[in-house]
Formats: structure tokens, sequence, C-alpha cells
């Protein structure tokens, strides 16, 4: 899009671009300084893979930015409203929509801290660090290879 007015009532810089993509394609790698995932990382049924993809998508000093569900570092019981929440929708979406694939991780919407270092470890990021903004419902990451 090129410095077209959107119905919203701003203007898209010429730099910027949308499309829709497989992100693991040719002719993807090293072209960004920023990837996004935000609130879906835990719904995919291979996160390493698709945190793998967006790794490889990055320029040399780009980053991804990964905003999931608010929850306790631990499971701790009697878990907050918030985190009882997550596990409902956890158990009737997220986790239903990525067991069809027999190599799913299954990681559901109660995605803690150091499953997401994990993930990011195993995918070759060397840095998580969590961002400090504060929200009721999400955490934010940056990830940096």
């Amino acid at each position: 899009m090129s410095n077209r007015s959107l119905r919203l009532g701003f203007k898209i810089p010429s730099r910027v671009s949308f499309a829709v993509t497989d992100a693991s394609g040719p002719g993807m790698s090293g072209r960004f300084d920023l990837v996004t995932i935000f609130e879906w990382l835990h719904d995919m049924s291979r996160s390493v893979d698709a945190l793998r993809a967006a790794r490889g998508m990055l320029g040399q000093s780009g980053s991804v930015v990964i905003a999931d569900e608010l929850v306790a570092d631990e499971f701790t019981a009697r878990a907050s409203d918030l985190e009882c929440y997550h596990y409902g929708w956890s158990v009737v979406s997220c986790l239903p929509a990525a067991m069809g694939d027999p190599r799913t991780a299954a990681t559901g919407a109660v995605m803690r801290p150091a499953t997401l270092r994990r993930y990011a470890r195993e995918a070759g990021f060397r840095s998580v660090d969590v961002l400090p903004l504060e929200t009721e419902t999400w955490r934010f990451y940056r990830l940096t290879p």
C-alpha cells in the first residue's frame, strides 16, 4: 500500500506493505527488522518450527516480539481467576486446534515463560527478554538471535 488513507483515517507510508504468504517460503530470509506473533504461538502445533521460521526472516539486527497470555511463572493451586479462564479456553479451543497434528507440541493457552524460553532456545534464539509492559492479560517478550 502506498500512502492511501484507510478507513481508520491514518496513512501508511510507502515503505510499509502487507502480504499473505508462507513465512518459511523462499525469499523471506533476512528481510525484516521485526516479526510479531501476537496471541498465537501457543496455538501453533509446532511452536519451535514457527519460531525458527520467524528467526530466519530477521535481518542482522532484527527481533521477534511475542504477546501471549499473562500467566504465573509456575503453576500453583489455587490458580488466579484469569489463569483459570486461560485454562478453560485452552481445553475448549487452543489444544483441540493443535491436536490434529501428530507431531504437535500441544502447548495450549497456559504457556509459561520457561516454556517460551525453551522453545526460543531450540529455535536458535540467544536472548529472551520479558518487556516491561504492564497489562492485565498479556506478557510481551522480545527474542533476539
